[in-house]
């Protein structure tokens, strides 16, 4: 009789690592999509059951918002540092750079989690989409300042504008992730990085 109790049914999120199934929640939603991934998909990766699912992490929702700030900080990371690199060029390679090798790595699905669930149009995921594009806007608002500083400073030539441009390596990048996607090879994509530069405005 003890067993059936409220206490222990309260108890059972404690007894999965939280941050252990948050890590596989992520790989689905990365490889499936926000609306590709079902609840099914969800837990058995996870390793825990629908209530023990709903009592740690809320809704599916909630689940892919949690899966998007650990995305964002241990699969980002690259975007502060390339922020901070001294010409707009070097921001430029460190961010394609820093895509190429989260896009590329063995262990994890291809494409950027970002794009694939910024793509999606269900009912059901018009606010993740429209969380998705806010913080992505939020970033880019960031990268315009840089651009527009660097043009300030000269290293940017006058003519270039910092929106502009920005646009210009956003599509790169997004680029990039559809065809890692899609299954192009580090080397294609390495290609591409190159190509970008060789191309970069500069004085």
């Amino acid at each position: 009789m003890e067993a059936d109790t409220a206490p222990v049914q309260k108890g059972r999120p404690r007894e999965f690592c939280t941050d252990r199934a948050l890590a596989a929640a992520l790989q689905v939603f990365w490889s499936k999509g926000y609306e590709g991934a079902s609840l099914t998909d969800l837990t058995e990766a996870m390793g825990i059951t629908r209530p023990s699912l709903y009592a740690a992490f809320g809704n599916k929702e909630a689940l892919f918002r949690k899966t998007l700030d650990l995305y964002e900080t241990e699969k980002l990371d690259y975007v502060g540092k390339a922020l901070a690199e001294p010409t707009a060029r070097a921001v430029a390679e460190h961010f394609m750079r820093g895509a190429l090798e989260n896009q590329t790595r063995k262990s994890e699905p291809h494409g950027c989690l970002d794009v694939i669930a910024s793509v999606a149009c269900g009912e059901e995921a018009a606010s993740i989409r429209e969380e998705v594009l806010a913080r992505g806007a939020t970033a880019r608002r960031k990268l315009v300042e840089r651009m527009q500083r660097a043009r300030d400073e000269g290293d940017l030539p006058e003519q270039i504008d910092p929106e502009s441009i920005t646009s210009y390596l956003y599509a790169v990048l997004q680029g990039m992730a559809v065809q890692a996607g899609a299954g192009a090879s580090r080397e294609e994509l390495e290609r591409l990085v190159e190509t970008a530069l060789l191309i970069w405005p500069s004085h």
